[in-house]
């Protein structure tokens, strides 16, 4: 079982769709994320009819590692939705969560990208923003 099997196997677990009210789900995204330290750690979706209660699952998954650890470099992350990553679009993290992750660390820029689970294919979230705005705060 190599390490993308491991991540798959941890998003399942949080993969559970359910109505928690009438207006807010979650658990149809789910992700797993290994970091810094080798550990992984899991999150799900949640979100409100509104929009402004959304909390996607890698971002959930990286408050898990965070508050847990403290840590803020992530090594790898893969999405579970219904299945796994096939190589077709949706299985990147949100521009929001693309955003969240180079703002907690420049390390994440070599995160890898879990985008084809059969042939292992991945990115890294620095080629998915190869002119992020931030860089130069971070030289400073």
């Amino acid at each position: 079982m190599d390490i993308w099997d491991k991540l798959i196997e941890e998003a399942k677990k949080q993969y559970a769709p359910e109505e928690i009210s009438p207006f807010i789900t979650a658990h149809h995204v789910a992700c797993a994320l290994e970091a810094e330290d080798g550990t992984i750690y899991g999150g799900f979706c949640i979100e409100g009819a509104s929009g402004v209660i959304a909390l996607c699952a890698e971002r959930i998954a990286a408050l898990n590692m965070y508050i847990q650890s403290g840590q803020k470099v992530v090594k790898r992350l893969t999405c579970y939705i219904n299945g796994v990553p096939d190589g077709s679009d949706g299985w990147t993290p949100c521009g929001a969560c693309r955003e969240f992750f180079m703002q907690m660390s420049d390390k994440n820029k070599d995160m890898e990208i879990l985008l084809d689970y059969k042939t292992r294919k991945t990115i890294t979230l620095g080629e998915m923003l190869p002119d992020w705005w931030g860089w130069k705060r971070y030289k400073n």
